[in-house]
């Protein structure tokens, strides 16, 4: 993945993606280079505009998440109107105070056992 993330530094300052400014960038972070993957990565990107690869990529998730979306509504049934609902709950509250004051007692007693 070093390789990559240096192909896309190289990019960005606007330098040439050769196998000398891979190397020399992939040696500056103290990457133990293999020739044969810089040859292998920038024939790869000879022909790409990497500029362009990566708004690809950016917009991919995004429409992909939309796309999603609108396939969960629809398969839950949404019609695609937008009528408020309001939401309500036929699940009575439960919660009793003294549930709570024996769960806060309890909380801590392990724990002195493991640093102890």
């Amino acid at each position: 993945m070093e390789y990559v993330y240096a192909a896309l530094i190289l990019n960005e300052a606007g330098e040439e993606i050769n196998e000398d400014n891979l190397t020399n960038v992939l040696d500056a972070a103290g990457v133990d280079v293999e020739e044969s993957r810089v040859k292998a990565l920038v024939a790869a990107l000879e022909d790409v505009d990497i500029d362009e690869a990566v708004s690809e990529a950016a917009v991919a998730p995004a429409a992909g998440a939309a796309a999603g979306g609108a396939a969960a509504g629809a398969a839950a049934g949404d019609d695609g109107d937008d009528e408020e609902v309001e939401e309500t709950s036929d699940v009575p509250d439960t919660t009793d105070d003294d549930d709570e004051d024996e769960d806060d007692d309890s909380g801590g007693e392990g724990l002195g056992e493991l640093f102890g």
